[in-house]
Formats: structure tokens, C-alpha cells, sequence
């Protein structure tokens, strides 16, 4: 079930991508929809975890995890409702971050789907997912270096915002990768 929520919010942030590459009410709108069935993978998953007698993984840390993965697409349905909301354009600096988010999101699903049976695979993953976040987090500084040279006040505060929810959800991503690794100790 972890490995189907994962799944399910690496497409949320693949639609985040097209989003940021084509910004447009269907793109948007492709996003909302998968945040949904994202969200209803997660109520699923934590009832059938709070009525299982017994785990293959902590209890704790399905939670754990499931809940970042949860965030990133969160993240992702935020940045689309304020972009459209706010009249936002996109930017190389959004494009990149957006790419970032992908490929850690692609990490973070790889990882758990090798978790078990290949640790090493795993391990390497994680350590991918969690390079896309430093570099996300470099593009975000980048990105407010260029934006803070505009003597647009109202431009600068909206973008910010939209730099900041993807600068969130790779964090959350991180924190994904993270758990992913505890939980890999403590298999191994």
C-alpha cells in the first residue's frame, strides 16, 4: 500500500511538472484529481493499519511515511491552486525545482519498492532522493537571489510563495527518504 501511495504521488508530481511546463486549467485541474485519490490511498491505508494485529514494517513508521509522501502531494496541489489563484507564471526556477521534486519522487518510489529484497538498491535511491532535495533547495535560493532583484513588491511576494511550497515539499520529500531509511535498519 505504500508503494501505491508513493506511486500515486510521484504521477501528482509528474502533473506538477506538466503543470509547470504548460500551466493551464486542464493541467491544473489533473493535479487536484490525483491529490484526491492520493488522500483516499492514505485514509485507506491507515485504516487497514489501525486494524492490523501485526506488521511487516513499525506501525509508527508506515504512518510516518505515509504521511510525507502525503505531504508532497499536498504541496504539489498548493503550488497549482496558488499559481492559477495568483496569476503566477512559471520560471526556469520553478521548472527546475519542479523537476527536482520528480526525480526524488521517482527515488522515493524506487526505494520502497526495493526495500526488502534489494537494501543496497535501496539505500542508493535514498541517497538520490535526497541529492534532489539539496539541489531543489540551492535552485530556491537561486530563484529568490533573481526575484528580489524586481522592483515588483506584489510579484515577488506571490512567487516567493509558489518557490516556497515546492522548497516544502522537498523537505517533505526528504523526511520520505529519511523514515525509508530507518525503516531500512531496522530490516536489515
Amino acid at each position: 500500500m505504500l508503494c501505491g501511495q508513493a506511486e500515486k504521488t510521484l504521477e501528482g508530481v509528474n502533473a506538477l511538472n506538466d503543470f509547470i511546463h504548460n500551466p493551464s486549467k486542464e493541467t491544473g485541474e489533473r493535479v487536484e484529481v490525483i491529490e484526491e485519490e492520493a488522500d483516499e490511498m492514505r485514509r485507506i491505508l491507515i485504516d487497514d493499519l489501525l486494524r492490523a494485529f501485526v506488521t511487516s514494517i513499525d506501525r509508527e513508521d508506515i504512518f510516518a511515511l505515509s504521511r510525507a509522501i502525503d505531504d508532497v502531494v499536498d504541496y504539489a496541489k498548493s503550488t497549482v491552486e496558488e499559481m492559477m489563484l495568483f496569476d503566477v507564471q512559471t520560471d526556469d526556477f520553478l521548472k527546475k525545482m519542479a523537476e527536482g521534486l520528480l526525480n526524488a519522487s521517482k527515488d522515493n518510489v524506487c526505494a520502497i519498492k526495493n526495500l526488502k529484497e534489494h537494501p543496497s538498491v535501496c539505500s542508493q535511491h535514498l541517497i538520490r532522493a535526497k541529492k534532489a532535495e539539496n539541489f531543489i533547495e540551492h535552485k530556491y535560493r537561486e530563484g529568490l537571489v533573481e526575484l528580489f532583484k524586481s522592483k515588483d513588491v506584489i510579484k515577488i511576494l506571490k512567487t516567493r510563495e509558489i518557490y516556497r511550497h515546492l522548497s516544502n515539499a522537498a523537505d517533505r520529500a526528504a523526511e520520505a527518504a529519511n523514515i525509508i531509511s530507518d525503516i531500512l535498519v531496522k530490516i536489515t
